[in-house]
């Protein structure tokens, strides 16, 4: 009984290998340089809404000490739980490429 593996250059860059996990392109490859790069470009855009949460989030701080408006303080936290869950999500899927 012969193993039915696959390379990524016969399936079109889709092959699985053995339990499911999907194989690497070859070294020195554009399509290798690209999953970098786009991985590289989830990461950035995670950072860059941590950040901005961040900002948010003293905005918040200072909004509660200074007796801002509630709905005002309340608007400003669903901004920070939005830019969390967009941080979130860019971080895994550059973790899934």
């Amino acid at each position: 009984m012969a193993a039915s593996i696959q390379t990524a250059a016969e399936s079109g860059g889709t092959a699985v290998a053995g339990r499911g996990q999907p194989v690497a392109p070859p070294p020195g490859s554009f399509r290798g340089f690209w999953r970098t790069l786009k991985q590289l470009f989830h990461e950035a855009v995670g950072a860059v809404f941590a950040v901005l949460a961040l900002a948010w989030l003293n905005g918040i701080l200072r909004a509660w000490t200074r007796d801002a408006a509630r709905w005002m303080i309340a608007l400003a936290a669903g901004v920070v739980l939005l830019f969390v869950f967009f941080a979130f999500t860019s971080f895994r899927r550059a973790r899934k490429l």
